[in-house]
């Protein structure tokens, strides 16, 4: 894909809509939903590199209450003709269709590879990627499989989001303030995947989400590895206008 002049590519991740309360995931929201409005402007394409929910799941009939203000920016976009891609997250694994239906946007399980303007992507999540964290890794799986998906779906809407908003604020809570600190290179697991990547195919940007600190790492002179923070302490994202990929930060 050849990006117009003027346009850009945005990305974006872990919103977290939902946590930690209702009031401050709605003051979030707004905010989202204001860049957005102002990005679309030069907008060639979004990508939403998942959580974008701090818990989503699709009943077949039922989606969860709330995240009107989002989900209608989010349509307005692809009615236009903008395209929107999404990455499902450790918090929002649990789509199905209906961002398909309803909204136009692709939904992605696994890292994907895009090229632009010459210039090669490698983008997911970023969970469960790299050495090490086996413990997640198989709660993944778990988490994954379709039978205990419909097991979850069984219980009664209120029984069942009850619960799991429970253990998904248990989860942030549980990370404290590790995600605030690099750990140096040789310590964190996704600019070491990214490497692993490079070793079998050459891409010049790694972009990923799910570590809540924004990085802007060299991986080789022609490759970067880029984390896009997050909208709850950073308002951080990144843009691509054709040549330059920057990570920027959001000041209303």
């Amino acid at each position: 894909m050849q990006i117009p002049p003027g346009k850009k590519i945005y990305f974006l991740s872990d919103f977290h809509l939902g946590a930690p309360d209702y009031l401050k995931s709605l003051d979030r929201e707004k905010l989202i939903v204001q860049f957005l409005k102002q990005a679309q402007a030069d907008a060639a394409q979004f990508f939403i590199v998942g959580d974008l929910f701090d818990f989503w799941y699709e009943y077949k009939t039922v989606i969860p209450k709330g995240y009107t203000r989002i989900l209608g920016r989010l349509a307005e976009i692809t009615d236009s003709g903008i395209p929107v891609s999404f990455f499902v997250g450790n918090h929002d694994m649990w789509m199905d269709d209906y961002f398909q239906k309803e909204l136009n946007i692709p939904v992605h399980y696994h890292p994907q590879s895009y090229e632009f303007n010459n210039k090669r992507f490698y983008i997911g999540h970023g969970d469960g990627l790299g050495p090490g964290d086996h413990k997640y890794k198989l709660l993944k799986k778990f988490f994954r499989n379709k039978f205990c998906q419909w097991l979850f779906g069984v219980l009664h809407p209120s029984w069942g989001m009850g619960l799991a908003n429970y253990f998904s604020r248990k989860s942030r809570a549980a990370t404290g303030l590790t995600d605030e600190k690099f750990l140096g290179d040789e310590k964190e697991w996704l600019i070491n995947y990214s490497r692993e990547v490079l070793k079998k195919e050459h891409y010049n940007f790694f972009i990923f989400g799910h570590r809540h600190l924004p990085i802007d790492f060299q991986l080789k002179d022609d490759s970067r590895y880029i984390n896009l923070g997050d909208w709850i302490r950073y308002y951080s994202y990144a843009e691509f206008d054709g040549s330059t990929l920057s990570l920027k930060y959001y000041k209303p």
